[in-house]
């Protein structure tokens, strides 16, 4: 969790994503690499301060670019708190709430437990249903034919192998799910892949969605190489609120859909629902499991009975944080005074 305080009395919040036991050397980075570029500066000239850390990110050839997006995310909850609007309304808001998809719990479900919990996820409102199957066309055709024979023909149904398989294996998953009549295929080669990425937009009729690992500045090459249906970002990985807005106009230029990845973040997630409330096009917010929604009142990201998520109404982020709750699960601080 990241808190950036401002002499105005205005604090910004955004959190970093560090499940592998990375937290503590990512705070310690944040502040000792981030944080002195932006000590002194106006958190309102958030694209200036953008660029700032985008030109200092050149050279640190030991990071990607999540930690500046885990700063942008604080600025722009800074620079909404301080004109009072939710952040949405500083993008041009579109909508209120979008619906949402679920993700499976689990890889590594039975093909039992992933019927029982689309069924479930469909019930529930949810506009479709995501399985993450990676271990070989053995293994998961059988899962994937099991799941749409539950659901029915309708039921909107994804396959997001995480970039695991070869070609050979992704294009036999691939020719199920044409058959199957499936919505995407995310990411079934390595996003750095584009001949095999060309290679299955060519043979199967299944959308691609690839690009959810590339940095901002790798994505003008996939757009451009014609090696996919519908592009991935998020604000992790693609450098915060404004490195993913710039990422959406060059989409929505060359006439390619985005679709907006789970930071499994809540804040970082949060600023996802304003994002995508400023879309030219509604899209899917992706729900993963409840493990990745915590620390907040009100959470905007649980889903209502129709598979409906809203964008906050409060400024900046507009949520409030439970203080409680996360003063409970804190490990240890870092703090930088000027």
């Amino acid at each position: 969790m990241v808190e950036l305080h401002t002499d105005a009395g205005l604090d910004g919040f955004s959190m970093a994503y560090g499940p592998h036991g990375d937290g503590p050397a990512l705070a310690e980075i944040l502040h000792r690499v981030y944080l002195p570029e932006l000590l002194g500066e106006d958190p309102l000239e958030t694209e200036r301060l953008w660029l700032k850390l985008k030109r200092k990110q050149r050279h640190l050839y030991n990071q990607t670019e999540s930690l500046l997006g885990v700063c942008d995310v604080a600025l722009w909850d800074i620079r909404g708190k301080a004109m009072g609007r939710p952040i949405v309304d500083l993008l041009g808001r579109r909508r209120r709430s979008m619906r949402c998809y679920a993700s499976a719990r689990s890889e590594a479900f039975s093909e039992r437990e992933l019927v029982n919990e689309a069924l479930l996820m469909k019930a529930a409102g949810f506009i479709g249903y995501k399985m993450q199957l990676r271990a070989g066309p053995e293994a998961d055709i059988p899962r994937l034919r099991a799941v749409r024979e539950a659901v029915g023909p309708e039921f909107p149904l994804m396959d997001d192998p995480n970039g695991a398989y070869t070609l050979e294996e992704a294009l036999a998953v691939g020719k199920v799910l044409d058959e199957l009549g499936f919505t995407w295929y995310e990411e079934p080669v390595g996003d750095f892949m584009l001949q095999e990425l060309r290679h299955l937009r060519r043979h199967l009729t299944t959308p691609i969605l690839a690009g959810e690992t590339l940095p901002l500045d790798a994505m003008p090459n996939l757009l451009e190489a014609g090696v996919l249906s519908r592009a991935r970002g998020d604000v992790l990985i693609k450098g915060g609120i404004t490195g993913l807005t710039r990422l959406i106009a060059d989409c929505e230029r060359r006439g390619i859909p985005l679709d907006i990845h789970t930071a499994n973040t809540p804040l970082l997630d949060i600023a996802h629902l304003h994002v995508a409330g400023a879309l030219r096009e509604e899209t899917w917010i992706e729900n993963h499991h409840p493990i990745f929604r915590f620390g907040i009142m009100d959470n905007p990201l649980e889903p209502d009975g129709e598979g409906r998520v809203r964008v906050p109404g409060g400024p900046g982020l507009g949520v409030t944080l439970d203080l409680d709750w996360i003063e409970a699960h804190t490990e240890s601080v870092i703090t930088t005074r000027r």
